[in-house]
C-alpha cells in the first residue's frame, strides 16, 4: 500500500514538473517590436525548447485597455513605458517596469529619397498620401504628429494623411505602395522585410519629439507562470540586448 501511494506520489510530482516546464507565456507586444522580439525569442527557445512564448503585437494603447479589462496576457511590451507604469499603480502587475529601449521614427518612402529635402520631403506634392500611425493610441503615431508639428508642417499635410492602427500597419502601407511615404520606427526600417522593399529612410531628429522610451512588465496573470519571469529576465540580458540594439532600439539601464 505505501509503495503504491509513493509511486502515485513520484508519477503526480513528474506530471506536475513537466506542466511547469511547458507552460505557455502569453505576450502583448507594441508592433515596433516585431522583429526584434521574434528574433528574442528564437534565441531564447533555443536555449529552452519545452517552453512556448506566443506573442500578440498591436498598439500599445489598445493593449493597455485590454488589460485594464483582465485580458490574458503573462507580460506586457509598451512602445510607451508610461502605460505599463500606469498598470503597475493600479496594481495590475508583479514586476517592476523595465525599459528594452528608445525608440526612433523615419520617414521612409520608395517613391523618393527621404534624405535629400528630410522633413520637407512630407511637402512634396507628387506625393497624394502619407502614412502614420494613429496618435490617438499609438506612441509612434504621436511623436510623428509632435515632429510635424515641431517642423511646423503638420497642418500643410495632415489631408494626406492615412492612418495605421499600429506602427506595423503603418509600415506595410508604404512598404506595398497604399502610401507614398510614412513616418514609420526606425526598428521597422532595419528589418528585413522594409529592406527587401528597396525604400530609402531619414531618421528624424530626436530634439523635435519627447523620448519614445519603452518598457516592459509582468502582469498579474502571471502570477502562477514561473517561465514568464524567466523570459522577462532573459529580454535583459546582453544577448537580448544587443538584438534590440541591432534593431535600433538604443538603451537606458531604468527601473521605475
Amino acid at each position: 500500500m505505501i509503495n503504491r501511494l509513493f509511486f502515485g506520489l513520484i508519477v503526480t510530482f513528474i506530471f506536475t514538473g513537466c506542466n511547469i516546464q511547458a507552460q505557455k507565456v502569453s505576450v502583448a507586444a507594441a508592433s515596433d517590436l516585431k522583429f526584434a522580439l521574434d528574433s528574442i525569442i528564437s534565441v531564447y527557445q533555443k536555449q529552452h525548447p519545452s517552453e512556448k512564448i506566443q506573442v500578440t503585437y498591436g498598439s500599445s494603447g489598445k493593449f493597455f485597455e485590454q488589460i485594464q479589462y483582465d485580458a490574458p496576457f503573462d507580460l506586457y511590451f509598451s512602445a510607451d513605458v508610461s502605460y505599463p507604469k500606469k498598470l503597475k499603480e493600479q496594481g495590475l502587475t508583479i514586476s517592476e517596469v523595465n525599459t528594452y529601449g528608445i525608440g526612433r521614427i523615419v520617414i521612409w518612402s520608395k517613391k523618393i529619397n527621404p534624405n535629400v529635402e528630410k522633413m520637407n520631403s512630407l511637402l512634396n506634392p507628387k506625393l497624394n498620401k502619407i502614412a502614420i500611425a494613429n496618435p490617438e493610441h499609438a506612441p509612434y503615431g504621436e511623436k510623428a504628429k509632435e515632429s510635424m508639428q515641431y517642423y511646423k508642417i503638420y497642418d500643410k499635410v495632415k489631408s494626406k494623411f492615412v492612418y495605421g492602427e499600429n506602427i506595423s500597419q503603418t509600415a506595410q502601407f508604404v512598404q506595398l505602395g497604399a502610401a507614398d511615404i510614412g513616418i514609420v520606427a526606425l526598428s521597422l526600417a532595419l528589418s528585413p522585410t522594409m529592406k527587401k522593399a528597396g525604400g530609402k529612410y531619414y531618421v528624424i531628429p530626436e530634439k523635435s519629439h519627447k523620448p519614445l522610451e519603452q518598457g516592459y512588465v509582468i502582469l498579474k496573470n502571471a502570477k502562477d507562470n514561473p517561465n514568464a519571469l524567466k523570459f522577462y529576465n532573459f529580454v535583459a540580458s546582453p544577448t537580448a540586448i544587443s538584438i534590440l540594439k541591432h534593431f535600433g532600439f538604443s538603451q537606458k539601464k531604468d527601473k521605475f
